[in-house]
Formats: structure tokens, C-alpha cells, sequence
């Protein structure tokens, strides 16, 4: 197992805003919160950029933090990550902020100590890249976007 050390900028981190955690003892990533002081409105459409109040150090570059937008917020509200999917390189050690975007019709607002991202560590691979003049030939080939059927 390894090690991911937190540190908590805010000293709200464990006390009216919950530390990072694993909901489930099968869950995947782990939650972060807004470590906000008072609510934040996203107007429907609009993005926002919300605090975590936390920053990490991963164990070395073998590994990467990605964050996700938590389900529940997507399907249920429309609020998903701003940029897709956030990644957090090992050397990072400044304060982890989630970028969310309001896909829905209606204003929406982010609580203090709401959950609002997933936090998930990986293995990276760094390979050596080799340029080629020709790719070999698969099934697929070059078929695209939809090629496979619906």
C-alpha cells in the first residue's frame, strides 16, 4: 500500500469541513469537500472554481491524483468538472481546486463541506515514445467515432 500525505491549509479540514475519505470500503476514490466559508451559487451555465482546503504529495511520479465528478451531482444536478477530468501531477503541492460547471437549466449552490469531486490515485506509465511510418493493422483500423456501432 501506499502512502498519499494530506495536509490541510484550513484548520476547518476534520472539523466543519470533512477530511478527504473513502465513503465504502469499495470505493474507488475518495471524497473531497468545498472548504468554502459561506455558500457559493453556480448560475446555470457558469463555471466556478471551489476550494478543497487541502493539498497532497503523492509518493513519487509513479503515480497520479485524478479527480471526478462525484454521479450523484452529475446525474441528479448537472454539475460536473469544468475540465473533464482534473489531473494532479506528483510534484504539485499547491491547494487542490475543483473547477465545476452548471450544465442545467437552474442556478445551483454549493454548501460549505459539500462534497464535490472524487480523488482517485493511479499508477502513471511513462513510455518511450517512438515515431513510426506505419501502425499495425488491428480489426478496427481506422474506423472512428461510431465505427464500433452504437
Amino acid at each position: 500500500m501506499i502512502e498519499l500525505k494530506i495536509k490541510a491549509l484550513s484548520p476547518r479540514i476534520g472539523q466543519d469541513i470533512p477530511a478527504p475519505r473513502y465513503a465504502t470500503d469499495g470505493a474507488a476514490a475518495m471524497d473531497l469537500c468545498a472548504c468554502i466559508d459561506a455558500p457559493v451559487t453556480i448560475p446555470a451555465g457558469a463555471r466556478q472554481v471551489v476550494p478543497t482546503g487541502i493539498a497532497i504529495a503523492l509518493p513519487s511520479p509513479d503515480y497520479v491524483a485524478l479527480l471526478f465528478a462525484r454521479s450523484g451531482l452529475g446525474i441528479k444536478k448537472g454539475i460536473a468538472l469544468s475540465n473533464g477530468v482534473g489531473v494532479i501531477d506528483s510534484d504539485y503541492r499547491g491547494e487542490i481546486a475543483v473547477g465545476l460547471v452548471n450544465l442545467s437549466q437552474e442556478d445551483y449552490t454549493v454548501l460549505p463541506g459539500d462534497r464535490i469531486a472524487q480523488l482517485m490515485i493511479v499508477p502513471v506509465v511513462q513510455p518511450a515514445v517512438t515515431f513510426v511510418d506505419t501502425l499495425d493493422e488491428t480489426e478496427r483500423g481506422t474506423g472512428g467515432l461510431g465505427s464500433t456501432g452504437r
